[in-house]
């Protein structure tokens, strides 16, 4: 990775720019026409002789890069974990990118899950995604569920295209109109549209859904539906060219992904045990949402020792804190209590929270296990906060732990 701000990574033994490869890209579809070829003809060629195929795992092999990249720690559960991320993310990748791929025929689905994340993806959110073109119109429908927060985004771009996904719009439940009965529907275009409206741009391609929840166990999703305004159509049948751009699409992602993480993980090593706010306006361009304000870093303890973190509470809708692994994965939040947030914390009495990261549980509110790892990424997030307080950190060791309170 080069610090210039443009994300890149190496592919065959090439460092590749991700705006370069969408220049590229036009210039030789031009140049094939020049040529007297189209770009379907020349992806039936590569279909049919294999050439797609054999590229898309040659870039798998290279996303092995990301794997030995310098600092990343070598012991075998972090390595195990490393490769798995690489699966994950091809799984991902196909999924987006091949068999959902089709803006004229949206679905709603979850990309990121409990078996498929990235980028400190958080565990009390439930995402949904799908593929859509900024020239088309759609139409949300829906209940609303008792969800805490559900919001709406449209990106630029899309996650096989690099590392910048600008936000072209965004809109909250709390903004929208909703019956009685919990239902609503929501438009996304490029033009205003009268009643609840999502902005898009031409250069949309890709809608998220964020539901978040303070309690899991009591809080029912909301149930959504995509389709075009225009009325859905059955979607037309495979074609070389879209099976050429999806496994190519696909596996820059994984390529990609695992390379601007792999980059970011060793980025916030330089402040481990500490929690930094991270750049809003980097973490908008990469997708995040823009109405959290996150501070992003490393974690690192030894078998006895304990990582505290004390933060007073601002007026906010939502806060939370995680552990990720090396690979800004969250850690197993189904089996570990990983996470803590604003609903499941355990106050002081002057209203702050203390937070307490060790290998074993201490006895003491807002454990975050390890789950038996020995370092990771970690977040801790502000969601709509009127002020940004500065989580305070410091390493003690467990025979310390009691004197603290």
């Amino acid at each position: 990775m080069e610090t210039d701000g443009v994300e890149r990574w190496t592919m065959n033994g090439r460092t590749i720019a991700t705006a370069a490869l969408r220049q590229f890209t036009k210039a030789r579809v031009a140049y094939l026409r020049l040529r007297g070829q189209t770009p379907d003809s020349v992806a039936e060629k590569r279909v049919a002789s294999g050439t797609s195929w054999d590229e898309f795992c040659d870039t798998l092999k290279a996303a092995g890069a990301a794997i030995v990249f310098p600092g990343t720690p070598t012991d075998p559960v972090t390595q195990a974990e490393g490769y798995r991320y690489l699966s994950r993310l091809t799984r991902a990748g196909l999924e987006a990118f091949v068999e959902y791929a089709d803006p004229t025929a949206p679905v709603l689905r979850r990309m990121i899950h409990e078996t498929a994340k990235m980028g400190s993806d958080n565990p009390d959110n439930h995402y949904l995604n799908a593929t859509i073109d900024g020239s088309l119109e759609y139409r949300i429908t829906g209940t609303r569920g008792t969800v805490d927060y559900l919001g709406f985004g449209t990106q630029e771009g899309n996650y096989g295209e690099g590392g910048q996904m600008p936000t072209t719009g965004y809109v909250e439940a709390t903004e929208l109109a909703i019956d009685d009965d919990g239902r609503f529907e929501l438009i996304l275009s490029a033009t205003e549209h009268p009643g609840n409206w999502l902005p898009m741009t031409p250069q949309t391609g890709l809608l998220i859904v964020r539901q978040t929840f303070a309690d899991r166990t009591a809080e029912v999703p909301a149930e959504l539906h995509i389709e075009l305004l225009d009325g859905a159509t059955p979607p037309t049948p495979l074609t070389a060219a879209q099976l050429d751009a999806g496994l190519g699409k696909a596996s820059l992602l994984v390529a990609g992904a695992s390379m601007l993480f792999a980059k970011w993980a060793r980025d916030f090593a330089q402040h481990t045990n500490e929690l930094p706010m991270f750049d809003p306006e980097r973490s908008t361009k990469a997708g995040g949402d823009p109405n959290i304000i996150y501070y992003h870093s490393y974690w690192r303890l030894g078998p006895d020792e304990a990582l505290v973190i004390d933060a007073e509470i601002p007026v906010c809708d939502g806060w939370n804190f995680q552990l990720d692994n090396h690979w800004l994965e969250s850690l197993d939040y189904r089996y570990h209590q990983i996470h803590v947030n604003k609903h499941t914390a355990i106050y002081r009495d002057d209203g702050s929270v203390r937070i307490v990261v060790a290998h074993r549980d201490p006895g003491l509110p807002n454990w975050i296990d390890t789950a038996g790892h020995e370092c990771g990424a970690m977040t801790f997030r502000w969601i709509k906060a009127d002020t940004h307080p500065q989580p305070r950190t410091r390493v003690v060791t467990l025979s310390a732990l009691a004197q603290l309170y």
